[in-house]
């Protein structure tokens, strides 16, 4: 494993050009926000912050050494696909991209055609089944089991422009699994608290698998990590990748179980309350009924 030093040092030469579309979406966003405040409309700087954030992750993980040395380790390579795939879809979902766009978006010219497209989205057949709680679960099976225990991460990588490719997929289905779990916006599908309950805790488990694997297996599992380089040694790089699995990607997990989890009962408990507030206002009126039949008794 290259010292970790090396990691952060910034290479804005061998960056990708995932960096500069993460960059792009940075400027477009603030865009909308700056129209937002100037036409006196509220937009909550936490949000802004938190879209940001994820944007500087994206441009760090993919222009700092961590992107070169991606190549020939295969734990910075884990580091990088993790950060992509569950902690920077969160910090850019918490930043309702999806509102800012409806509402800072002008209704004439190519801004109409902007929206029509994302209304059009909210009522897409296909979006609807991207957001399904079962697609979570496949695209963490692809990019973990599958992708690392065929060694299908090996023929990504010798392939040119692969590793690109790659890391703009993993940002991309990063995005659409974390969506259903995350995202306070208008969707097309929103899946209950029990399908999300399964759904994250399908993920840890198979984050715990494939850590396990990496951290335990003795020989090297990938070809194209696989040959010593100076204090390279691919056995321990490939089992601080597993480490990695099995603590780095399981943090993000656990916070949005939390958050599903206090979801959930508040959901329960503001349900209970209207139901409560529902039968106290029938018993009221029922009481009432029958208080006008004894006055009327009483009359009689």
């Amino acid at each position: 494993m290259p010292p970790i030093d090396q990691w952060g040092a910034f290479e804005p030469q061998a960056g990708s050009p995932v960096a500069l579309a993460a960059l792009l979406l940075a400027v477009l966003y603030v865009r909308g926000a700056i129209w937002m405040w100037r036409h006196g409309r509220r937009w909550a700087v936490a949000r802004t912050a938190s879209f940001l954030i994820g944007c500087a992750l994206i441009v760090a993980v993919t222009t700092f050494g961590v992107n070169r040395l991606a190549t020939d380790s295969v734990s910075a390579l884990m580091f990088q696909q993790i950060t992509l795939l569950t902690v920077v879809p969160p910090l850019l979902i918490a930043g309702s991209p999806g509102r800012l766009l409806l509402r800072s978006t002008p209704h004439t010219g190519l801004g109409r055609l902007v929206l029509r497209a994302a209304h059009a989205g909210l009522r897409s057949r296909f979006w609807r089944a991207a957001l399904h709680p079962v697609v979570a679960i496949v695209i963490a099976m692809l990019l973990y089991p599958v992708l690392y225990l065929t060694d299908a991460i090996s023929v990504i990588m010798r392939v040119p422009f692969g590793h690109d490719l790659f890391l703009a997929i993993v940002l991309v289905l990063g995005v659409v699994s974390a969506t259903p779990l995350w995202s306070s916006d208008p969707l097309p599908r929103v899946p209950s608290f029990a399908a999300r309950f399964v759904d994250i805790v399908v993920e840890i488990q198979i984050h715990a698998v494939i850590g396990l694997i990496l951290l335990r297996t003795s020989t090297p599992l990938f070809s194209a990590y696989a040959t010593p380089t100076g204090s390279h040694d691919p056995v321990i790089d490939q089992a601080i990748a597993g480490t990695l699995v099995w603590t780095y990607a399981e943090l993000p997990m656990f916070v949005v179980l939390i958050v599903c989890l206090s979801r959930w009962r508040a959901r329960d408990v503001r349900t209970s309350k209207q139901r409560q507030h529902a039968e106290d206002a029938e018993l009221d009126a029922y009481n009432e009924y029958l208080a006008t039949l004894s006055r009327g008794r009483q009359g009689s």
